[in-house]
């Protein structure tokens, strides 16, 4: 036994940083990585890039942490900023435009972009190798060696890593926040279908947000570029899909949008729908953590902790999802480049666990609070039967409340420390283990 334990560890593959999920939270931070001299290996259970969403905005606080991890320039020049939005009451027809951000001093506003595209983009900036995929964790443990703490991590395929961090980054139902024993994410009561619409001759529309609000049911629009459009539509879980198997066939799927759930929404938004790509076309239900557990919650533990959805997932009626995970990224990156400058390298142990614990109080007020808005706007637009809901959601939400609940996105995560490139190849080494 002992031999074999001893042939095992010789066998354990080591690494810096080991990052579980390949989505936005984790490629962004394994660039924000890669910009302060650190290695990550990044773990994808799935056999490529996962682009699940087809879309997602990013707002001004997602395009100043795409400009710390340098890669805003490859989207900026593809797609163009939405400057209108336009409300329609589905039950009186009246149409409303709710007061749009204006751009920040950086000249950053809201664009629409394909969820692959943005992926892409981050991940052209790493190394072919940082990438593994078909890679499924499926333990984790925290050995101590003289003192210094380590994550192992063991995945199915029967492979073992050694790593002086672990950041788990792996969605809602996140194997890392398992591990941490963060509370378990619960449904808000509703559920989201999202897909793209593809004109080959062109869709002819406004680059405008159209969105359109009913009892119980919030839906829209808004075009990516002349051709694609990004649809959504929430209903509350009350009225939902008949029959688990729908659920995942986006034909079945697409045809209860337009015959049942939004049969009495205007025939733009139905045109929309009917021209989906199927391939595009999802259904989920729409899943949040407590704010009050985010505060309180075990977030790290010496040298592991989360980011992105693992940390906080949230409902969509912010837009803020995608846009904090970016955030998650730069913070996470400047406070481990501030090890780097100190050390000329990343050396496991306290400073690592020390580091992740500024991380993680930077970030927990922020993200609980984008928890709490998102929930809340959600709530405001879509609950209720009512005047009284009607009213506070028209007269008062859109055209009083609108503009300040939004002005979360003007929020600046800050830059990635200016780490000396004397630091050399070795001391940066993702295989090294000090």
């Amino acid at each position: 036994m002992l031999l074999r334990l001893i042939e095992r560890e010789r066998e354990m593959e080591e690494q810096d940083v080991v990052i579980v999920g390949a989505g936005i939270a984790g490629l962004a931070t394994a660039v924000a990585l890669k910009r302060v001299g650190v290695g990550a290996l990044v773990l994808e259970k799935s056999d490529g890039l996962r682009a699940i969403g087809a879309a997602l905005g990013l707002h001004p606080n997602a395009w100043l942490a795409l400009d710390a991890l340098g890669v805003s320039h490859k989207l900026t020049t593809t797609y163009a900023p939405c400057r209108k939005r336009n409300v329609t009451n589905v039950d009186t027809g009246a149409t409303q435009q709710v007061p749009s951000a204006k751009p920040d001093k950086n000249g950053h506003e809201l664009r629409i972009v394909h969820r692959k595209a943005l992926l892409e983009a981050l991940a052209e900036e790493l190394p072919v190798e940082t990438i593994r995929y078909s890679s499924k964790l499926n333990s984790i443990v925290n050995q101590v060696e003289e003192g210094t703490s380590y994550a192992i991590i063991h995945l199915e395929n029967g492979v073992s890593i050694k790593a002086k961090a672990l950041i788990g980054c792996d969605g809602v139902h996140s194997v890392v926040a398992h591990w941490l024993r963060l509370t378990t994410p619960v449904n808000s009561g509703r559920w989201a279908v999202r897909g793209l619409a593809i004109f080959p001759e062109g869709h002819g529309l406004n680059h405008e947000a159209q969105q359109f609000v009913t009892i119980g049911k919030r839906a829209g629009f808004i075009p990516l570029n002349d051709k694609e459009l990004y649809w959504f539509l929430t209903n509350l879980t009350s009225e939902s899909l008949r029959g688990d198997d729908i659920a995942h066939d986006p034909e079945l799927i697409k045809k209860e949008v337009i015959s049942n759930f939004a049969k009495n929404f205007p025939t733009s938004y139905l045109r929309v729908v009917q021209h989906s790509d199927l391939s595009t076309v999802t259904w989920a239900p729409l899943m949040f953590r407590f704010p009050w557990d985010v505060i309180i919650g075990n977030l790290s533990k010496g040298n592991i902790t989360v980011a992105g959805d693992a940390m906080h997932p949230m409902t969509p009626d912010l837009g803020q999802g995608g846009c904090s995970a970016l955030e998650d990224a730069v913070v996470l990156g400047r406070h481990i480049g501030n090890i780097i400058i100190k050390n000329k390298k990343l050396v496991a142990g306290n400073q690592v666990a020390e580091a992740l614990e500024r991380y993680v109080k930077e970030r927990k007020w922020r993200v609980a609070g984008l928890i709490m808005s998102s929930y809340l706007a959600g709530w405001v637009q879509q609950n209720g039967s009512g005047w009284f809901m009607k009213f506070l959601r028209d007269a008062i939400f859109y055209r009083r409340l609108y503009s300040l609940i939004f002005d979360c996105i003007h929020y600046d995560c800050g830059k990635l420390p200016c780490v000396s490139s004397s630091n050399s190849e070795l001391d940066n080494d993702p295989r090294k283990i000090d």
